[in-house]
């Protein structure tokens, strides 16, 4: 018998593979919960950070685990994460839409405005304000596909031009006439005590943000954050993924709208309400662990975010701390998890590894 005789198929140089071809030991399918915890992990980090704090919150407030205490940090919450799911969408493409926090203020005294009368007048205003949102969204698309501008100029353009239309419509805070049913109805709970601003949210990530994520527009907007070179060689719709981004994202703060007129009976045109938010939304996105360098992430990480961002205005409430510290408090939240994002990036030789 020759020495390679009593040799083993695999010590002849074939590989595992090709001893066992319907194998695949590949490390995301030998161990599929660890590539999910890397692929989630900056969404399992923000809602564990929002129950512990949110926990603390409970803890430490004289009422305790009430359904108006649970009611209340929910409504201030989902009005913030309906921003930063707006928000979200073009950071996916490697974009940022600085104007969301203006189309929300726009769009609040729109509905100022038609959320009146009757269920049928009410229900035209709700699709009245979804169509001006929509509408602001897709006019930041055209300017930045098409009229080829950074999106952080574009946006910043038109936010002030959102504004502009805002404060032509309410020079003075207003809005007597809307509809109290509706905003009573938007911000109530349900029997058991769960918010009905939570249920609507719910309702709109099923809805809304389910499907686009599995589409294939969907597919291109995360493709283009990854490589905008690579989507084009590819042969994927990169205009139409930017452009069905920003119109999401004008659809989302038209909902957040209508959420904060449901909350206030009134139309503001703040420029520090728009301004906050507008910030607000990008510090949710990235401690939701979308990255700023887009094609990672998801609107889910960012609802979590931005609840993480209420709760702290929440707790400097309980523990009694000067509400000035609030920025501080975020600008540092927001500094940690940026830079955690740049220096996960730089530790990588191939920055497609962070999509693997």
């Amino acid at each position: 018998m020759t020495a390679t005789e009593g040799l083993r198929p695999r010590d002849e140089g074939l590989s595992r593979a090709q001893e066992h071809p319907g194998k695949d030991d590949s490390p995301a399918r030998a161990h599929p919960w660890r590539h999910g915890l890397k692929e989630h992990r900056g969404l399992l980090v923000a809602a564990s950070l929002f129950v512990a704090m949110f926990a603390l919150y409970i803890a430490k407030h004289p009422r305790g685990f009430s359904a108006d205490i649970i009611n209340t940090a929910a409504n201030k919450g989902v009005l913030l994460a309906l921003v930063a799911m707006g928000q979200t969408i073009p950071i996916l493409t490697t974009g940022l839409d600085l104007s969301v926090g203006m189309v929300l203020v726009l769009t609040n005294c729109v509905a100022s405005y038609v959320i009146v009368g009757g269920p049928l007048e009410t229900a035209l205003g709700v699709v009245c304000v979804v169509i001006i949102g929509l509408f602001c969204g897709i006019a930041n698309g055209v300017i930045v596909v098409y009229g080829r501008l950074q999106p952080i100029i574009a946006t910043l353009a038109t936010g002030s031009i959102y504004y502009g239309l805002a404060l032509l419509l309410r020079p003075t805070p207003g809005g007597t006439d809307v509809n109290t049913d509706f905003a009573d109805a938007v911000t109530a709970s349900l029997p058991g005590g769960i918010p009905v601003t939570i249920v609507i949210l719910a309702a709109i990530v099923l809805l809304v943000w389910a499907p686009y994520r599995r589409s294939a527009i969907g597919r291109a907007a995360y493709a283009v954050g990854s490589s905008e070179q690579a989507a084009y060689m590819s042969g994927l719709p990169i205009a139409r993924a930017k452009l069905t981004a920003y119109a999401m994202s004008g659809l989302f703060a038209a909902l957040a709208g209508l959420v904060l007129t449901s909350i206030t009976y009134s139309g503001e045109a703040s420029a520090s309400i728009g301004g906050s938010y507008t910030l607000n939304s990008i510090a949710a996105v990235v401690i939701g662990g979308t990255s700023l360098f887009g094609g990672s992430g998801g609107a889910i990480g960012s609802i979590f975010g931005a609840f993480v961002l209420r709760t702290i205005g929440d707790l400097l409430f309980v523990f009694d701390l000067d509400a000035l510290w609030q920025p501080l408090f975020l600008g540092t939240v927001l500094l940690a998890a940026v830079s955690l994002d740049s220096f996960r990036l730089l530790r990588l030789k191939n920055r497609l590894d962070v999509f693997g």
